[in-house]
């Protein structure tokens, strides 16, 4: 795994491009937790196996993949590297051909209104953050990346649709991003994760 130099490169796509390159088609990387760790939250959440699920900055991570394999059959995957999606789609062209994959910017989705059931995200955020140390005071370039992402998951996400972020940021310092005139007619709701550690599901829900 090729380390930054410093935290800013988290949220550059030349970055990422250059670590996957480096890497193998194989090596993977999940941020904060495993679907393993989360599979009873995500089941509670999503009920419904056939929900169209969005994956936003998917990564090399095996969320995705381990939904699948645990009959989530409806999994959409971006991600703004091309290098990633090109080997995530090579990697389960034969296992999992129905998943699709594309690169694509979370802040910008191409994808038409109302396309979706649920949104996931997980670290894609936070890494948008790492261009500022000051978490009480971000520049305003990391809040219009904040909220361009959360706007376009509304979008894109149905009347009813749901969007999961999970993150190591505390409420305190997440909320503005999830909340205010750009995120109308929604609900937050704000689950603990973890014990010595704690980490932090939020689950914005349209149409509420």
């Amino acid at each position: 795994m090729t380390l930054p130099q410093n935290n800013r490169e988290y949220g550059t796509k030349e970055y990422w491009n250059s670590r996957y390159t480096d890497e193998t088609p194989d090596d993977t990387f999940d941020w904060f937790k495993s679907y393993e760790d989360l599979a009873d939250d995500i089941r509670t959440l999503i009920p419904d196996k056939s929900a169209r699920i969005l994956m936003l900055g998917c990564g090399n991570s095996k969320f995705s993949e381990d939904m699948w394999d645990d009959g989530y059959k409806n999994i959409v995957n971006v991600d703004y590297s091309a290098v990633v999606i090109e080997r995530m789609q090579a990697r389960n062209s034969k296992t999992r051909h129905e998943m699709q994959w594309h690169e694509m910017d979370v802040r910008s989705l191409t994808f038409p209104d109302s396309a979706f059931d649920v949104a996931i995200d997980k670290g894609t955020m936070d890494a948008m953050m790492t261009s500022s140390s000051d978490v009480w005071n971000p520049p305003e370039q990391v809040v219009n990346d904040c909220v361009a992402e959360v706007s376009e998951v509304l979008r894109v996400l149905r009347a009813t649709g749901s969007f999961i972020y999970i993150t190591f940021g505390q409420p305190h310092f997440r909320k503005r991003f999830l909340t205010g005139e750009h995120a109308p007619n929604t609900r937050l709701e704000i689950k603990t994760l973890g014990e010595a550690f704690h980490y932090f599901m939020y689950v914005l829900r349209k149409g509420s």
